[in-house]
């Protein structure tokens, strides 16, 4: 087990909530921060940043910490969301603190002097920001209710045919084609087949430009073969369609590229 340093005292809550479980995924994984920088597109020493509370680690650091570590991403995502806003209303706050102090030295006044009340309207924007930060909170919360309560290693259940990867009770996410977004692939066997907690389908068509949760569980299928589909992100590209064909030729099918219930039988082995 890491012996972590002590979190900054100033360290914002809804920040500290992210580092801690970024610490104990790190933890559990017995990765070093070389072991880190070396399975991951970030350095040692930006890890060592991520993870005592000093820089926020972009949403891409999470997910790819999440993948090496074999657990589900999607709540370390609310987290960084969460934490995100976090970090952006400090700064903002600082910046507005250094305008105010600039403008009261330049009045003549010092700076952090008592100044004259805020003019009609900023009763509204204080009101504004309360009700934002009740909203944050709550949001902290229920994430933090959901790490405490689920397991990390692979609590999700197999969507219905095209729809997308979700937990027990979720309703699933429509797709959403990000250009060079790499999703996890955590291939495991359930009641007999073989699957990615993408979707269930065993039917479904696909050809070149087909996009959706099911070409992502084709996708991570043939990487579990040893067939490589190239970036996992559900559009069938001309590297998917020839991992397809590599695959289905291996399996004696008919090499067309297109994925298919044969191919889908094949793939679900």
């Amino acid at each position: 087990m890491s012996r972590w340093r002590e979190l900054p005292a100033s360290l914002d809550q809804r920040v500290r909530q992210l580092v801690v479980q970024l610490r104990r995924l790190k933890d559990r994984s017995g990765l070093s921060l070389a072991a880190l920088a070396a399975k991951t597109s970030y350095s040692s020493s930006s890890w060592e940043r991520y993870l005592n509370g000093r820089q926020l680690p972009p949403r891409d650091a999470v997910e790819e910490l999440a993948r090496v570590c074999g657990a589900d991403a999607t709540r370390l995502l609310v987290l960084h969301e969460v934490a995100a806003e976090a970090w952006t209303d400090e700064a903002a706050e600082t910046d507005e603190a250094a305008e105010t102090d600039e403008a009261e030295e330049a009045a003549g006044a010092a700076p952090g002097a008592p100044t004259a009340p805020p003019p009609a309207g900023g009763g509204r924007r204080t009101t504004t920001v309360v009700l934002a930060a009740a909203v944050v909170a709550l949001a902290v919360a229920l994430a933090a209710v959901l790490l405490a309560t689920r397991p990390w290693q692979d609590d999700r259940t197999t969507a219905d045919p095209g729809h997308a990867h979700a937990a027990v009770g979720d309703t699933p996410a429509p797709f959403v084609f990000v250009q060079g977004r790499s999703r996890p692939c955590d291939v495991q066997r359930h009641d007999g087949d073989l699957k990615a907690g993408y979707s269930a389908t065993r039917t479904t068509l696909m050809d070149l430009k087909s996009t959706g949760w099911e070409v992502l569980e084709a996708q991570c299928l043939l990487r579990y073969h040893g067939f490589d589909p190239g970036i996992a992100d559900g559009s069938y590209g001309e590297k998917s369609k020839d991992a397809a064909k590599a695959f289905q030729k291996a399996r004696g099918l008919v090499v067309d590229g297109i994925v298919g219930p044969d191919t889908w039988k094949e793939l679900r082995r």
